[in-house]
C-alpha cells in the first residue's frame, strides 16, 4: 500500500546527501571560506578585469603601473584579502568581451566602469557589488561646431562604442526627440574617439566621465566641449560571477569599507591613531573588537588593511578625478550622503 509520508522519507534520504555535497552555496561550516573565495586565497592573487584605457579610472602609464578608481577598488579587496595592495593582475578587457571573462572565470572581479542594470543582472550571470561612481551620458563635439544642445545634432554624425548601453540610450533619446542622426560605431573605444578626433563624425557619446577622461588624452583638450544634456543615469559598479555568496560578501563590504572609512574620518594618515578609539563603532569597523571579518572568511582587521594600503573612498576620488588632477571631476552625486551625495554605506555591526 502507497504511504505518502514513506515516501517523502525516501525522497528526503536521497536528497540530503546531495544537499550537504554540492550545490553554489560557498559557506562550508565553519572549517574555512570555499568557492572562488577560497581559489583566490590560495593562489595568492587577484585577477581583475579593467579597461586599462580610461584615464582616472583604469589607465597603463609608461611604466607599466595601472592607476585610477577601478583600480584602486581592486587593490583595495586584494589588501583586505592579503594585506597586500599590489597583489593583483590586471587584465584589459574590452567593452564586448569583459562579461565573458567574468562568467567564464577568467576575471576574479570586473572592475571596469560598467553600468549597473536589470539585464546584466539578471540574464547575464553577473552580481554587482555596490556603486563605486554615479555618472551620466552625454556628447563631446568641437567648440568650433557651435552645437550647444541635442537638437544642434540633427543630420549630423555622432561615434559610439558598441556594446555598451550608450548605443542603446543614445537611440531612445533621439528617437523621442525626433532628432535624425548618422551613427558612426565602433567595437574598440580608441578607434571610436580615434575616428572623432580625426573629424570623421562630428560627435561622441559615451559617459560623462569618459568623455572627460578621454578629453584629457587629446591633442588641443580645450577644442572640445561637453554638452549639458544628459541622455541617462549610468551607476557604475564592479561585478562578480553570480551564485557565490561568500566572494560578493567579501567584495561587498570591502567596498563598504572604503565608503565608512570616509564617513568616520578614518584615513590613511590617521588610521593608527583611530585604532586606540574607545568609540565601539570604530572598534567594531577596524576590527579591534568582534570578529566581523571571521565572518567573511579573511582577518578582523581587513577594514584597516584596505585604508592603510589604499585610503578611504574620499582620497581614492581625489588622487585620480579630483580637483588637482587633469579631469577635476566634481564630487557631486559621488559626494557621502551626508553631504547631499548618494554615497552611504550600511552598519558594520
Amino acid at each position: 500500500m502507497f504511504h505518502w509520508r514513506s515516501c517523502l522519507l525516501a525522497i528526503a534520504l536521497l536528497v540530503a546527501p546531495l544537499t550537504a555535497c554540492g550545490g553554489s552555496d560557498s559557506s562550508d561550516g565553519g572549517s574555512g571560506p570555499k568557492g572562488r573565495l577560497a581559489t583566490i586565497l590560495s593562489r595568492g592573487i587577484l585577477i581583475c578585469g579593467v579597461s586599462g584605457e580610461l584615464p582616472g579610472f583604469s589607465f597603463v602609464g609608461q611604466n607599466g603601473n595601472y592607476s585610477g578608481l577601478d583600480v584602486d577598488v581592486c587593490r583595495a579587496i586584494a589588501a583586505a584579502l592579503f594585506n597586500d595592495a599590489d597583489a593583483v593582475e590586471f587584465r584589459n578587457l574590452n567593452a564586448k568581451e569583459r562579461f565573458t571573462a567574468v562568467q567564464t572565470g577568467e576575471v576574479d572581479i570586473l572592475s571596469r566602469n560598467t553600468t549597473f542594470i536589470l539585464s546584466r543582472d539578471t540574464a547575464t550571470g553577473l552580481e554587482f557589488a555596490p556603486v563605486v561612481f554615479y555618472d551620466g551620458q552625454s556628447i563631446m563635439v568641437k567648440k568650433s561646431s557651435k552645437v550647444k544642445t541635442l537638437a544642434d545634432l540633427k543630420g549630423k554624425s555622432i561615434c559610439i562604442q558598441t556594446g555598451t548601453t550608450t548605443e542603446q540610450n543614445l537611440t531612445d533619446q533621439m528617437r523621442k526627440r525626433g532628432i535624425s542622426y548618422t551613427p558612426v560605431v565602433f567595437e574598440d573605444v580608441n578607434t571610436t574617439f580615434a575616428t572623432y578626433a580625426e573629424g570623421r563624425c562630428e560627435g561622441i557619446t559615451a559617459d560623462r566621465s569618459a568623455l572627460s577622461s578621454r578629453r584629457t588624452t587629446l591633442p588641443k583638450p580645450d577644442d572640445h566641449v561637453i554638452l549639458d544634456d544628459t541622455l541617462s543615469e549610468e551607476p557604475l559598479a564592479p561585478a562578480i560571477a553570480d551564485g557565490d555568496a561568500a566572494w560578493g560578501n567579501l567584495v561587498r563590504w570591502s567596498i563598504y569599507s572604503l565608503f565608512k572609512a570616509e564617513e568616520l574620518g578614518i584615513t590613511s594618515q590617521n588610521v593608527d591613531q583611530q585604532m586606540k578609539s574607545t568609540d565601539p563603532t570604530i572598534r567594531r569597523f577596524l576590527g579591534t573588537e568582534g570578529d566581523l571579518g571571521k565572518g567573511m572568511g579573511v582577518e578582523n582587521d581587513f577594514a584597516v588593511r584596505i585604508i592603510k594600503k589604499v585610503g578611504n573612498y574620499g582620497e581614492i576620488y581625489d588622487r585620480n578625478l579630483g580637483s588637482k588632477t587633469k579631469l577635476n571631476l566634481p564630487r557631486g552625486q559621488n559626494n557621502l550622503s551626508a553631504k547631499g551625495g548618494l554615497i552611504f554605506s550600511p552598519p558594520f555591526r
